[in-house]
């Protein structure tokens, strides 16, 4: 039995929601008239109080998509150190959008409203980029699926307005964050102007994001994607997926937060490992002991059958998800406490 804790992108749609896709009701998207299409982005849509939103193949479409329709070429977005859409979407920021970043040095993730002030450039002297844009990451995947404050974000949205500054979420964890948290959709909708969400993460689908935002947004956005080739024909098929995952997958991520809260301790109790980010959802993110070579530790998990990634500079990620079963996780903590290096 292998067990795949590289992320929650590698589950499989279960017996269920597979059943549900193949009853669904298709016609051609790009001519707006997959009616299942049609039902996932207007039921998204409302959920976080939003006019409209727009179905994706991915979620860093969806984001650069985003940063596209919030800014013109030369402009600046201010963003975390470690955020996805700078560090992990293959500079689509410049390639796409001919944006740069300012990238602020937050803690886990996220940053004050203070430090966005500080690093907005003066519009009138035009030495330096227009900042025009910030992107706020939740859960932030990097600093091990932390959670931001929604009282930091309401003062970071004062800031915005105060500077006619756009806001974007990379929501591509929001249901773990929601979930951990307590919070609700509509919350973020009236904070943000523009939200991308994933199907295809945290609830199970096997592909899918979705851009949300007012009408003209998504008009635009709507262009956009056309530009970048997410045009899709029959895609009812993958929005069923995600009809069915918002009735049925949303509250059972408290249980991936909690294996992965339970793994965290039995890492912690290791004296090869050197550290460990705190873990609010489910993600885990931990550093090993010096005397540790990375790739060998990788070697002994791959001969117990546990599987989990390197994201460089020493830092080993472990993700809990759908297909990341009792048995498996009952048994992973037994291995772990067993190890000896």
């Amino acid at each position: 039995m292998e067990v795949n804790l590289i992320s929650d992108t590698v589950t499989r749609p279960t017996a269920e929601m597979l059943d549900y896709m193949m009853k669904a009701q298709v016609g051609d998207d790009v001519f707006k008239e997959d009616p299942t299409v049609i039902a996932l982005e207007t039921r998204v849509a409302k959920m976080f109080s939003k006019q409209a939103a727009l179905f994706f193949p991915s979620g860093t479409m969806a984001n650069q998509t985003a940063i596209k329709v919030h800014t013109q070429p030369g402009e600046q977005l201010i963003a975390d150190k470690d955020a996805h859409v700078f560090n992990f979407e293959g500079g689509g920021v410049s390639f796409n959008s001919g944006v740069s970043c300012r990238l602020i040095d937050g803690e886990n993730g996220t940053f004050t409203a203070p430090q966005v002030s500080n690093v907005i450039n003066s519009p009138e002297f035009y030495h330096t980029p227009l900042t025009s844009l910030v992107c706020i990451e939740n859960t932030a995947n990097s600093a091990g699926g932390s959670c931001w404050d929604l009282n930091e974000i309401k003062k970071i949205r004062k800031v915005c307005d105060q500077n006619d500054l756009g806001m974007h979420l990379d929501g591509a964890r929001i249901w773990n964050a929601m979930v951990a948290r307590n919070e609700s959709p509509n919350q973020y909708g009236e904070l943000f102007d523009s939200i991308s969400v994933c199907l295809s993460k945290g609830l199970g689908c096997p592909v899918g994001s979705l851009l949300i935002g007012d009408e003209a947004f998504i008009s635009k956005a709507l262009r956009v994607r056309k530009v970048l080739g997410g045009g899709m024909r029959q895609i009812g098929y993958l929005a069923a997926a995600g009809l069915y995952a918002l009735d049925h997958h949303i509250d059972r991520l408290a249980e991936d937060h909690q294996r992965a809260k339970e793994l965290a301790e039995v890492l912690h109790a290791k004296t090869f490992v050197r550290a460990i980010e705190p873990v609010e959802t489910n993600i885990v993110i931990f550093y090993l002991d010096e005397r540790v070579v990375v790739p060998e530790f990788l070697d002994v998990l791959g001969r117990h059958n546990i599987r989990i990634i390197h994201l460089g500079q020493g830092k080993l990620r472990m993700v809990t998800h759908l297909d990341y079963t009792a048995r498996m996780h009952s048994e992973t903590l037994e291995i772990l406490k067993n190890l000896e290096l």
